[in-house]
């Protein structure tokens, strides 16, 4: 009978198993992060939900959540701009509240968690960059206190290393995601004022710096950004009226 327990993995040995079968080719960072939100409400006791926070440059996000009941709670702590999972995510440390009820740590954050029937919970930090400027947390949010023992807290804890990989994949793709769209956005911006440069250039035959300074003139005097002058230009092929060429006058 011994034997046959010992040879029997234990849910959260499967559960890592699964996580290190998984690969990263065909997963999306956003499917890990799901995985291991959905796999700690499983295999951890407590009748539990969870979640990821994701704090970049002290802005923190729900990027992976098992119900609206841990988005509720991790929101409601962003609200606040502190509670365990934003500490965990700050300091470092696992933080572990064993009781919701009395508990003196975020008074103004522990009675809305007892209100919402959370009792106890522990938040895992991910340890996801060296300088601190992106951290995040694996949030467990339990319906019984003292729902974490020493080998629930090992779990959860090994879950840590999968999440952090995962969510600092995820930040770096929106991170370059966002400087591709921005630097699409930049390049679009420039085409239309030299489009706008050219039309002034041949119209009014302006050198390229002149007609700059009249896009700029009238962006100023119609308190409106350049690009939009130059894209109303482009598109009705009409200036507004003014003195915008006082030299040629």
């Amino acid at each position: 009978m011994a034997s046959d327990q010992t040879s029997s993995p234990t849910p959260a040995v499967q559960a890592l198993e699964r996580l290190g079968s998984l690969s990263l080719r065909t997963t999306s960072m956003q499917d890990l992060l799901q995985t291991i939100a959905d796999l700690a409400k499983t295999v951890l006791p407590g009748n539990l939900e969870a979640s990821v926070s994701l704090v970049v440059k002290d802005h923190p996000t729900t990027v992976a959540t098992t119900g609206q009941l841990a988005t509720d709670l991790d929101e409601q702590q962003y609200e606040r701009g502190h509670g365990p999972c934003l500490h965990a995510a700050r300091t470092g440390e696992l933080t572990e509240i064993p009781d919701t009820r009395t508990d003196r740590r975020w008074p103004d954050y522990l009675p809305r968690a007892v209100e919402r029937g959370v009792l106890s919970s522990l938040s895992v930090p991910l340890a996801i960059d060296d300088d601190g400027q992106v951290t995040g947390a694996l949030n467990i949010y339990a319906r019984e206190p003292h729902a974490f023992d020493e080998d629930s807290r090992t779990a959860a804890t090994r879950f840590g290393p999968y999440a952090a990989v995962a969510a600092g994949n995820l930040h770096a793709y929106q991170a370059a995601r966002d400087r591709a769209d921005n630097l699409q956005a930049a390049l679009e911006t420039r085409g239309v004022i030299d489009q706008a440069k050219g039309i002034l250039m041949d119209r009014h035959k302006l050198t390229a710096d002149q007609a700059f300074q009249v896009l700029a003139q009238m962006s100023m005097k119609a308190n409106r950004k350049l690009h939009a002058v130059a894209y109303e230009l482009v598109n009705t092929g009409e200036l507004p009226p003014g003195n915008w060429f006082p030299a040629a006058r």
